[in-house]
């Protein structure tokens, strides 16, 4: 059985995630997420979503961005 890299589990409905030419095992979304998804860098978060982004850095929303300086970017246009 395939073993999650996030948690160790080893679950007989585990799955692959390709991201950027790399395969990664998980046993959940939960898992995947954790280890995959973007950062925001003002508040931590874990950018499940579309976030905003500027210059290559995401951020989970503009407040976050604008709280890093980053004043260009709005939730809603």
């Amino acid at each position: 059985m395939p073993t999650c890299e996030t948690c160790g589990n080893d679950y007989d409905k585990a799955f692959q995630v390709t991201l950027n030419d790399s395969t990664h095992n998980f046993d959940s979304f939960e898992c995947a997420i954790q280890a995959l998804a973007p950062t925001c860098p003002h508040c931590g978060t874990h950018v499940v979503g579309h976030g905003v982004e500027k210059d290559g850095t995401i951020f989970c929303c503009a407040h976050c961005a604008k709280q890093e300086g980053v004043t260009q970017l709005r939730d809603r246009a």
